[in-house]
């Protein structure tokens, strides 16, 4: 087995297991919809972090193409997967909405975004040329995933001020951190800059929400929560 073998078999099984680990992050709200579905009411749950998932999916699909990055198909499967499985949420988000307004207000939120991604693609296609298109795209997606990973930072805030796991599942830290660290290694393996810094930043989010919840999980002092779920 020569180097490049080796190196295309590296490649392959950090791109797989990122994909795997992603599967079992997007599978982290089935108990809200599950109880979404039981109640036939979206209740307090937020659908705006569903939305913005969506956007950084077809983001980041559009980066892993072929027309835009070479060898980064593993990126536009994991993504694909993650758009359709963030279009599922949203339509029961939409289904089981209380009111007119809310429905309005995603349909809303969904028609900016969807024309917001319309905009990065249109430019990229028209506006630059290889390589300039994959920095283009690459910087947009980065910049998003930042973001998404960024997010958990007011959930930690919530479990430091109330000493409160609730907000936190453990499963969902430790398949972010699964994730992100199979991803950073991809992205490090590829030499691409635009998907192992953004990934490395979940690396370590990742691992801080797991050090909150094993500091927390021993003196946990949250029973029977009245503060709503925040999906």
């Amino acid at each position: 087995m020569d180097s490049l073998s080796l190196y295309e078999i590296s490649c392959l099984a950090a791109g797989f297991s990122g994909n795997l680990f992603a599967f079992a992050l997007f599978l982290s709200p089935v108990p809200t919809f599950k109880r979404i579905l039981k109640a036939k009411s979206t209740e307090q749950f937020d659908g705006l972090p569903y939305l913005l998932s969506l956007l950084n999916c077809f983001i980041c699909l559009w980066y892993g193409l072929p027309w835009v990055s070479d060898n980064r198909l593993l990126v536009a499967t994991v993504n694909g997967t993650g758009a359709a499985f963030q279009l599922a949420y949203i339509s029961l988000f939409f289904i089981y909405a209380d009111s007119r307004k809310t429905r309005l207000k995603i349909t809303g939120i969904l028609v900016l975004l969807v024309c917001a991604f319309a905009v990065v693609a249109f430019a990229s296609l028209t506006c630059f040329d290889q390589p300039m298109r994959q920095h283009f795209v690459g910087a947009v997606s980065m910049a998003s995933l930042i973001s998404m990973f960024a997010s958990p930072l007011a959930v930690m805030g919530v479990v430091i001020r109330t000493e409160c796991l609730e907000f936190m599942p453990f499963y969902l830290s430790l398949s972010t951190l699964l994730m992100s660290s199979s991803f950073a290694i991809y992205g490090f393996l590829l030499r691409d800059f635009y998907i192992y810094v953004p990934n490395g930043l979940g690396v370590v989010l990742g691992a801080t929400q797991l050090g909150l919840y094993a500091y927390y999980s021993r003196k946990w002092r949250c029973k029977d929560s009245s503060a709503p779920l925040l999906g």
